[in-house]
């Protein structure tokens, strides 16, 4: 299936759902939706990174610290964790990720020219953004990343990460994802 013909939930500020549109609907017109955002990490801790491929509907071409996507329509935030985990890491048989937290991310203004290549108009279900769960999987398996997917990978350490944050275009709401990601872990280890 062509992504842009993806069938997605439109929800409001709360997460209600109000209705349904095509996922390329969904983005010209800037309506709020839902994600799954999914960390996957090596016995020794460290995280799959990957660069998008440049045919991404969104972000082509940004890395990313997360696996993920959208929820398709009907699809609870958990199916949708397992199933953008698997697909996008290109395994079977992952463990249902864990979740960890729960946010509204809300793109800002120039989203749809840095996502898309083209302007937006703002959407009936409020300002453009998507309700996000960020979920955490361990990862024993060899990973065969999808090549519509993803244009290279590899796992590095958080330290890793967090000092290649300022030198590469990065996913924005990835970003905001793992800065809230970190911010729970500090808070759950007390």
């Amino acid at each position: 299936m062509n992504p842009a013909e993806e069938i997605l939930d439109i929800v409001d500020a709360r997460d209600r759902v109000l209705g349904q549109a095509p996922r390329g609907e969904v983005y010209a017109r800037r309506l709020r939706h839902r994600c799954v955002f999914v960390l996957a990490t090596a016995p020794d801790g460290r995280v799959f990174v990957h660069r998008r491929a440049a045919t991404k509907m969104t972000f082509a071409g940004y890395y990313d610290m997360f696996v993920g996507g959208v929820v398709g329509t009907g699809e609870s935030y958990e199916q949708a964790a397992l199933r953008e985990a698997e697909e996008e890491l290109g395994v079977s048989g992952l463990p249902q990720p864990a979740p960890a937290l729960k946010f509204l991310y809300e793109a800002p203004e120039d989203t749809a020219d840095t996502a898309r290549g083209g302007g937006g108009e703002a959407g009936e279900a409020g300002p453009f953004g998507w309700w996000s769960w960020v979920y955490q999987v361990p990862l024993t398996l060899p990973v065969r990343p999808q090549a519509e997917e993803i244009d290279w990978h590899g796992f590095l350490t958080e330290e890793e990460i967090d000092a290649r944050l300022g030198d590469r275009d990065w996913t924005p709401d990835s970003l905001a994802a793992y800065a809230l990601l970190k911010s729970w872990r500090a808070k759950e280890r007390g």
